[in-house]
């Protein structure tokens, strides 16, 4: 497979692979000492969709509300993936079938749902309408894909006036309908006025990266296809970058963070690091020749992450080479919430993931500095969370 194609396929698969690579040969030796840890919300699990980007910008949204001292809040993903699917296939058609229509998304996708079309809790909108007690969309994504699809065909030379009331028909069967009117906190809401009540402001966030292809301190559209907004981010040097995510934990806030992790070194049992590894004993090397050891065999002999290995030193060069070859590609979206050593002393981020609770550590990841490195794509973060010396180069 194409490694572009992992930008949707990992996040829609990334469930049944955690439970199915569970690694019992390798000796888990890493341990790690909690440095920072900043409140989020209750791990859940995507299951078999690719709607990473929504479990992880509303875990990230109710994590900034426990900071803000609010009650702890379930919000729907499914909400913001029904209104996401609308604004995707508007534009897909639009644009005659040249713009990214797949079950991924931005960030991005549910800032601009949250401020436009408001927010429902869990209770009201679960988004299992079709006979499952987990998300499956397999069936959902083909389905639309193949609608949209013969919409820009154009059939009757023409766009007829049932196209848009037929696809939000589709998503109604399968994720329930758009909660009009509900009861939350003793009073009657709409998905708007809820969401108004919450008090999150999505001009207060701003998301980030760093890349040489555009200038430093200005916001280009990052060239993903989940991306399909075109929303743009602020770009940094990777010091600063780096730098906004220290400032962010030291002060309290979580980070939602995109990032490749269809990387050997991201392991499916809570630990993702980045090995140094050698060119020369890559499979392919007259050491692998001679030594009859096969590609399966020498990848997982190089790979296999067995406790604390060297690391990668990252540069903006080998960030931006790897971006711009499809080494590092816009895979899954997590949320960052503290920090922690292992018992080397090299530094690691908290990640809380959405694959459920069936892993080492419960659904929570220790992603290595140099990962962090080397394969975030962006990040999404109150402006509040960066040094002050960064906003002013930003002229926020």
């Amino acid at each position: 497979m194409n490694k572009l194609l992992l930008i949707t396929a990992f996040c829609f698969f990334a469930f049944a692979a955690t439970a199915a690579e569970k690694d019992t040969t390798a000796v888990d030796t890493f341990r790690f000492t909690t440095i920072k840890e900043n409140k989020i919300t209750p791990v859940k699990n995507q299951a078999s969709s690719g709607t990473c980007w929504s479990f992880s910008a509303i875990g990230f949204f109710e994590a900034e509300l426990l900071r803000m001292g609010k009650p702890e809040v379930d919000l729907s993903e499914m909400f913001v993936v029904h209104k996401s699917y609308l604004d995707k296939a508007d534009k897909f058609v639009r644009m005659k079938g040249t713009s990214n229509f797949a079950g991924g998304g931005s960030f991005y996708d549910v800032m601009y749902t949250l401020q436009n079309y408001g927010i429902v809790p869990e209770s009201e909108m679960s988004g299992l309408n079709y006979g499952e007690d987990k998300h499956r969309h397999g069936e959902l994504d083909n389905l639309t894909h193949a609608y949209v699809d013969v919409i820009v065909k154009n059939p009757n030379k023409k766009l007829s006036t049932a196209w848009k009331a037929g696809f939000n028909g589709i998503l109604d069967a399968y994720l329930g309908k758009i909660p009009t009117e509900f009861t939350a906190n003793g009073k009657k809401q709409t998905p708007l006025t809820y969401a108004q009540t919450l008090g999150l402001k999505m001009d207060d966030y701003v998301s980030l990266t760093s890349f040489t292809h555009h200038p430093f301190y200005s916001k280009f559209i990052i060239e993903i296809p989940d991306n399909w907004r075109w929303e743009e981010s602020y770009n940094l040097p990777l010091d600063e970058f780096m730098a906004v995510f220290d400032n962010a934990i030291d002060k309290g806030y979580t980070i939602s963070w995109g990032s490749d992790v269809s990387e050997k070194g991201f392991t499916r049992n809570g630990v993702a690091v980045n090995p140094e590894v050698k060119k020369e004993n890559l499979p392919g090397s007259d050491q692998a020749k001679w030594l009859n050891i096969s590609q399966k065999e020498m990848e997982d002999k190089i790979y296999k992450v067995k406790g604390p290995q060297p690391e990668v030193k990252v540069t903006q060069e080998l960030r931006q080479k790897s971006f711009d070859n499809y080494e590092t590609t816009d895979d899954h979206g997590m949320v960052i919430y503290g920090t922690a050593n292992d018992q080397n002393g090299t530094k690691y981020y908290l990640v809380k993931n959405s694959w459920g609770t069936d892993s080492k550590y419960k659904g929570i990841w220790y992603a290595s500095e140099s990962f962090v490195m080397h394969k975030t794509i962006n990040i999404v973060v109150h402006k509040d969370a960066l040094p002050k010396a960064i906003l002013k180069k930003l002229s926020m």
